[in-house]
């Protein structure tokens, strides 16, 4: 059975950095991350494919946020820097098989086939 743990969620000041990690048993995965805040819709956040590594973002975090994989470990991790008010929710990590090809969509959430148990992120003022 596929899982997916998240951890490196917590409080942070506005400015500073997180980073969010997740690791994923069995197959290799490309890979994102989504958040939802309360009341709100679940949004993607960033997507990094297994082969190539190409990783895309939504346009609200561009610049600050990073994401990265170490296929060895099958662990992909969100580097999250100068945190907004905004920014806090629940980060949820996800997972598409692998060999997704040129029409695969990472910013929708149905292209994901496995998702992780969410790790809230605060950001105080």
């Amino acid at each position: 059975q596929v899982q997916l743990v998240e951890s490196g969620g917590g409080l942070v000041q506005a400015g500073g950095s997180l980073r969010l990690s997740c690791t994923a048993s069995g197959r290799t995965f490309s890979m994102g991350w989504f958040r939802q805040a309360p009341g709100l819709e679940r949004e993607f956040v960033a997507a990094i494919r297994w082969i190539g590594s190409t990783t895309y973002y939504a346009d609200s975090v561009k610049g600050r946020f990073t994401i990265s994989r170490d296929n060895a470990k099958n662990t992909v991790y969100l580097q999250m820097n100068s945190l907004k008010p905004e920014d806090p929710a629940v980060y949820y990590c996800a997972a598409s098989p692998a060999l997704v090809g040129s029409s695969w969509l990472p910013g929708l959430r149905a292209s994901y086939d496995y998702w992780g148990q969410g790790t809230q992120v605060t950001v105080s003022s």
